[in-house]
């Protein structure tokens, strides 16, 4: 499919329609420039149609069901059932009607957009699936990554990657996940409120790389739900419905889903035919304003490297479309904030654990806590010798929302001052960030840490 006719040539070639691609050819058309998408499969890619918004929008259905089949206490009861293949639509539709956003926003702004595939036939040429060729100025490449397979667990049949895990239109009975990162643990979590039975393979520990005091919450909620984590194990084979584990188990599973990371989607690009470099591991390599090595190529997003989040390829898009049209534009940003969907949730921004001033405020002393049955969780601030907010860390029900406030201090510099003496509302959980920067200031109101 191509929205008008395309051009050509074009001052910018945005290769991927995912959500940095789309964003830096918006950026790069509001600036004057000509801008052609090329885009494989739906724009939005993988974020719009396969991993974020489809995972989150089942998280919430997840727990909604659960909520409202487990909240006697409050006086509700009474039996419920949930409809899987609604709920696959409904998840289906959230995101087709933010790809037909995605395609109004792009005809607005005069994008030129390609459905197929895109390989550099030189450092100004794309050669495209459709036959023709595109001259470019400058060239952008988004391209992302893919789910990283595992040796002797490929994908196919009843091996799935999570993409395909968020798509099933069925419940499955029993699940098993190898893998124990973010999206390990916001899949295992969301099928056991859903009533699948779940194991969780891990060569260490769940979410081993975070804050231990967040990710012990967070074992002890799986454990409530059900979920089994088999820690310091690997898989060894699966045949039938039977997956064998080094430590000489078997776990029962209709499905397993292979979740052991992410690799940068490069293939068929012909970068080779460009001065575009890649390091080891098949990421492209840029400088600040996400240039690379041809002066005619930037890369943003998963495609350059950790951390493989959207917001961030949202951001580098931005800068990169303001390169290409000549601005002296560089991804500075301080920090990267990072939330996971797990129950409960944990949401950072900056540096908590290499910090020497860190205070920390439990969700149990905040009246909304209360109120929702939402205890669990904290804030940790942590902050320099000049009370300067280093970094926030962030447990607890709507932790993705109030991360934000979090980000926006550590850019700003602000002191812990700055945040005590802003008035937060009450009754909400964003009172514990406020609640933490008193506490590290000596002079806490809502939980008493003792005299000295």
């Amino acid at each position: 499919m191509v929205m008008g006719s395309l051009p050509e040539e074009v001052d910018l070639a945005v290769v991927g329609g995912g959500v940095g691609g789309y964003v830096s050819a918006i950026r790069a058309a509001e600036l004057g420039m000509s801008v052609t998408i090329v885009e494989k499969e739906k724009l939005g890619g993988h974020c719009l149609n396969y991993a974020c918004i489809p995972s989150k929008t089942l998280i919430h259905i997840a727990d909604l069901f659960y909520s409202a089949t487990h909240s006697e206490e409050m006086g509700i009861s009474g039996a419920l059932s949930i409809d899987p293949k609604r709920m696959h639509e409904w998840r289906t539709a959230v995101s087709e009607k933010l790809e037909h956003g995605v395609e109004s926003l792009c005809k607005a702004n005069g994008i030129e957009v390609v459905k197929g595939e895109a390989t550099f036939l030189n450092s100004s040429t794309l050669q495209l699936t459709n036959g023709t060729s595109l001259e470019f100025k400058k060239a952008i490449i988004a391209t992302g990554s893919v789910p990283a397979p595992l040796r002797g667990f490929e994908f196919g049949g009843n091996i799935i990657d999570y993409k395909q895990a968020l798509s099933l239109d069925y419940i499955p009975k029993a699940i098993s996940i190898i893998g124990a990162g973010y999206v390990s643990v916001e899949i295992a979590g969301m099928f056991a409120k859903l009533g699948s039975s779940v194991h969780v393979i891990a060569r260490s520990d769940v979410l081993s790389k975070f804050d231990l005091d967040a990710t012990a919450l967070v074992k002890n909620r799986l454990s409530a739900l059900g979920v089994k984590v088999h820690a310091g194990n690997m898989p060894v084979s699966y045949q039938g419905n039977s997956l064998k584990l080094s430590d000489g188990s078997a776990v029962e599973s209709d499905i397993v889903v292979v979740a052991v990371g992410l690799s940068p989607y490069t293939a068929g690009l012909g970068l080779e035919n460009t001065k575009v470099k890649t390091d080891e591991k098949g990421f492209v390599g840029v400088d600040r304003s996400m240039q690379t090595d041809d002066e005619n190529i930037l890369a943003i997003g998963d495609v350059i490297g950790e951390p493989l989040l959207a917001h961030k390829a949202i951001r580098q898009g931005v800068v990169a479309a303001e390169r290409a049209s000549g601005m002296n534009s560089g991804f500075d940003n301080i920090v990267i904030p990072a939330v996971i969907f797990c129950d409960p949730e944990i949401a950072i921004a900056g540096s908590i654990e290499d910090q020497k001033n860190v205070k920390k405020f439990p969700m149990s002393a905040v009246g909304r806590g209360i109120a929702l049955g939402k205890k669990e969780g904290f804030v940790k601030i942590a902050y320099d010798d000049e009370k300067i907010v280093k970094g926030i860390e962030i447990v607890g029900q709507d932790a993705n929302a109030m991360i934000a406030e979090a980000a926006l201090a550590i850019e700003m510099g602000a002191t812990l001052e700055d945040i005590a003496d802003t008035i937060h509302p009450h009754p909400t959980f964003s009172e514990a960030v406020q609640e933490a920067a008193e506490a590290a200031l000596g002079r806490p109101l809502h939980f008493y840490y003792g005299k000295g």
